[in-house]
């Protein structure tokens, strides 16, 4: 198999592969395992269903409230098409393109199992609108994050019986114009398949891998950022001492500030006789709450690695053991519950960082107040850190745990929610938060480091610094910051370390 395709079946999927198949625009393929176990269990599905009168749920019962109603055998294809139309009732903003992409995947990877008793013909199908680029449109508004990720799912399946929306070539057309493109017949649904199709935690999964992505990125930079401040406040290296944190040995702690010293390891500025006998706790605790963030992470991680591994179709069909399951693997619990967690960690990013941004601007250490010549004709970096605070306090309303809540749905039947797809999405926004005040920051450290001059930090620093000068200048006098901020934040999410 090529390396630009990612296999996928019952094989454990790391975080790296996930990464690789985003920047590498890499294709998707089942393997040969996964197709025998999808036959098999289709096979076995079919065989149970046309030799016995027993009910089985969403397979010839109707749905959650409606599970004791008998569907006739010759009404059980409609059955399944009945349910993609009716469940696509999504609202608000389109789901970015990346995050479509995951679901399509993660979709994929758990029908690969062969435990939700789908045709290989719709796994194939899937596979087509993923590798030539058929992206569904789908809304954020709709999951409860329970029964599944029901409405997004039900718009991510509408394409293969022809209907709902796609980008194709990134023009937005009617699915059913783009499948005449394609010479692509729609899918005959059999029994099961549409509840296999959006039964599952698709949704929250891949905005949470989505958000695990930026976010390791967005901790590597903090630390850089953090590094930068450090010297451009010039600050005192005593609390990145190893001694300190060998006796309070969290990882995450003790890793940041190891590294924290490695950024900063033969700075002319740090090496400098200090007037102050300590920092702010911006500076001072930086590797107590970077680190406590990293640890987070790590916890996060581990949770929705576990989750993507996973079966979360309902019922569950066992082939071997001759058995087909009702149960509650789509409850989204575990991701609500660390997505919320994840969100919160990761605005304290945040909320440090604009603490030193405030630090940085205020007049001390021998900075010219806000950061410019002639401060009260210019006004230079005062409002930027505005900005900050704004993001900040807005990050602080949406960390109000989703989880915490749940509505009753279907009649009753389904009396308890995660809330799980709303921690998703509010998650992300905290996340592209963070990155905008990291981005200001970055921008004001830049701007206090060059009053430091001749001084020179560490190498790693002022190569960072450096690359920085080539897309935002030395701010001289005021100036449109907007368009520097918005480069800046270009640079927080692609600068390589």
């Amino acid at each position: 198999m090529s390396y630009n395709y990612l296999p996928l079946d019952r094989k454990w999927l790391n975080f790296q592969q996930v990464k690789n198949l985003l920047d590498f625009d890499q294709l998707v393929s089942i393997t040969f395992d996964a197709h025998e176990r999808i036959l098999k269990c289709r096979e076995y599905l079919d065989k149970k269903v046309d030799g016995s009168d027993e009910l089985f749920y969403g397979i010839n019962t109707g749905f959650g409230f409606l599970q004791n109603v008998k569907i006739d055998k010759t009404q059980i294809e409609q059955l399944q098409y009945n349910l993609l139309k009716s469940h696509a009732c999504g609202l608000g903003e389109e789901v970015p393109k990346d995050i479509v992409k995951l679901m399509l995947m993660l979709k994929i990877k758990s029908l690969s199992y062969g435990h939700s008793g789908v045709q290989i013909e719709t796994v194939k199908r899937l596979m087509e609108m993923y590798n030539n680029d058929v992206q569904p449109v789908i809304y954020t508004q709709g999951s409860l994050g329970a029964s599944g990720d029901l409405a997004p799912l039900s718009h991510l399946s509408l394409p293969l019986i022809g209907l709902g929306e796609v980008y194709y070539k990134d023009v937005k057309h009617k699915a059913e114009f783009v499948m005449n493109e394609l010479s692509w017949q729609p899918v005959q649904l059999k029994s099961k398949e549409g509840l296999a199709l959006i039964n599952g935690t698709q949704f929250m999964s891949a905005y949470g891998m989505y958000c695990l992505k930026k976010s390791e990125q967005l901790l590597k930079m903090a630390d850089l950022i953090c590094a930068l401040s450090f010297d451009a406040f010039d600050c005192i290296s005593e609390p990145l001492h190893e001694a300190i944190h060998k006796i309070r040995p969290h990882g995450g702690q003790g890793s940041t500030a190891a590294t924290l010293r490695k950024y900063l390891e033969g700075s002319k500025i740090g090496a400098q006789k200090k007037q102050q006998v300590q920092d702010p706790y911006s500076f001072r605790c930086t590797p107590q709450v970077h680190g406590a963030t990293k640890d987070v992470f790590e916890n996060v991680l581990n949770v929705f690695l576990t989750e993507i591994n996973s079966v979360t179709d309902n019922p569950n069909i066992f082939p071997d053991e001759d058995l087909i399951v009702s149960g509650g693997n789509f409850h989204g619990q575990p991701l609500a519950l660390h997505l919320d967690f994840l969100a919160i960690a990761m605005s304290e990013i945040a909320n440090i960082s604009e603490r030193r941004t405030y630090q940085l601007i205020s007049g001390q250490r021998g900075l010219p107040l806000f950061l410019v010549k002639e401060a009260g004709l210019n006004s230079g970096f005062m409002i930027p850190q505005y900005t900050a605070a704004g993001i900040v306090s807005e990050n602080k309303q949406l960390c109000t745990p989703a989880s915490v809540d749940s509505i009753s749905s279907s009649n009753n039947q389904e009396d308890h929610v995660s809330m799980g797809a709303n921690a998703a999405t509010k998650c992300l926004r905290v996340i592209n938060n963070v990155e905008k005040v990291l981005a200001i920051e970055l921008l004001s450290a830049a701007q206090a480091l060059d009053f430091r001059r001749p001084l020179k930090s560490s190498t790693v620093i002022e190569e960072m610094v450096s690359m920085f000068r080539k897309i935002v200048s030395f701010n001289e006098e005021d100036r449109v910051l907007h368009d520097d901020m918005i480069k800046a934040v270009e640079f927080v999410t692609s600068y390589k370390i």
